[in-house]
């Protein structure tokens, strides 16, 4: 398809990877603080540390307890098998959501709940009336609805913050219905930065919240479940189940003890970096590949490719190739290197483009030059 360039190009390549916040590396504080970490065994609770993270977590969250866990995916399993710990039970959720679609159906083959979906709006919302109608519990034959989960942000919504008047009223149908609320918060922080509120004005809506550190927080491991202490207890208690009991853990909560005084506040920056590559697509006027200006709210940018005899993952591929035009070109960085741009795509019209506290505004100067000459190769190719 392209003249590439040998693929033998070692160290003369600059990568600007954009794959996901998960590629966050711990900072220099960070790994300073892993390792003068006061521990203990936290199975026992003797770890300070953790108990230290664990608290303030709830704390800042407007919760009365926290519980540390090895992942989102983790926090959210617990969170749906504390909430709904009868038999035939039901947890309604949006159809774009990770809990859905990208945690291995865990809530039915290990927590023997029952998955409801709601399409997702572009907003990440879902319809309010859809989901009263969707309520169940008054049929010997239905299961009973018991749960709700939200995402926020919601990630293949493009990193969109669910908007607090909607969130307000799905409280107000959970409780007129006995129904409790439960939030998939993995990249919470990067919605009250967008909001510029305190996180618990977001969070004391919810039963339950789990974030996570080891997204755009930059920390190695874990994510972190808040909610009443006897929710916490219970979840504890599964976590256990799960494989989750944790020993000397104050070496990663020290992490996440950083990440919250560190990294939260400097999110607003990953937001602009963000906004340039998605100002820089949307300036080119490209009728093929395409961004949405009015979605761009956090640190992910969705890229649209429409009417071209191409889909998302030729594109991925290209953006990694390095072709003999680019160095006639001399898209390059200051010391030479050639640039390979790294996105994801897991649907054929949509690229994902995801910026965390790693990525540099050279980077972002660097991705924007070759990501525009692609574009501009792709819409040749398509006017033939």
């Amino acid at each position: 398809m392209y003249s590439t360039l040998k693929k033998n190009v070692g160290e003369s390549v600059r990568v600007v990877d954009f794959r996901s916040d998960t590629l966050t590396m711990p900072t220099s504080e960070m790994r300073s603080a892993m390792m003068e970490a006061a521990v203990g065994d936290d199975v026992y609770r003797e770890d300070p540390t953790l108990i230290a993270l664990e608290e303030r977590a709830a704390r800042e969250l407007g919760k009365e307890a926290g519980l540390f866990v090895i992942s989102g995916t983790m926090g959210n399993l617990i969170a749906i098998m504390v909430h709904c710990s009868g038999r035939g039970e039901e947890v309604i959720v949006g159809n774009m959501s990770h809990t859905f679609l990208y945690e291995q159906g865990a809530a039915a083959h290990l927590g023997g709940v029952q998955l409801a979906t709601l399409p997702n709006l572009p907003d990440g919302t879902f319809s309010l009336d859809l989901l009263r109608k969707s309520i169940r519990s008054f049929d010997d034959h239905e299961p009973v609805t018991k749960l709700v989960v939200i995402e926020n942000t919601h990630n293949l919504c493009g990193g969109r913050v669910i908007p607090l008047e909607w969130i307000r009223e799905v409280r107000k149908i959970c409780n007129e219905n006995n129904m409790l609320l439960h939030m998939d918060g993995a990249r919470l922080f990067n919605a009250s930065t967008y909001l510029n509120i305190p996180v618990n004005e977001i969070t004391k809506y919810f039963d339950s919240v789990t974030f996570c550190l080891s997204k755009g927080l930059s920390c190695p491991v874990g994510s972190v479940l808040v909610g009443s202490k006897d929710f916490i207890a219970r979840a504890r208690r599964l976590r256990k189940a799960l494989g989750g009991g944790i020993r000397q853990g104050g070496i990663l909560a020290a992490a996440g003890l950083v990440s919250l005084d560190s990294v939260v506040p400097i999110l607003e920056g990953d937001h602009r970096r963000t906004r340039k590559i998605a100002e820089a697509i949307d300036k080119l006027r490209s009728p093929n590949i395409k961004v949405d200006l009015d979605c761009v709210q956090t640190n992910i940018l969705m890229v649209r490719l429409v009417d071209i005899d191409a889909n998302a993952m030729d594109f991925v591929r290209r953006l990694q190739e390095v072709t003999e035009e680019e160095i006639a070109a001399k898209l390059t960085d200051k010391e030479g290197k050639s640039i390979i741009v790294k996105i994801s795509a897991r649907d054929w019209g949509f690229c994902r483009i995801v910026v965390y506290i790693q990525i540099t505004d050279e980077d972002i100067e660097l991705a924007i030059k070759k990501i525009s000459f692609v574009i501009r190769e792709f819409e040749k190719k398509a006017s033939k």
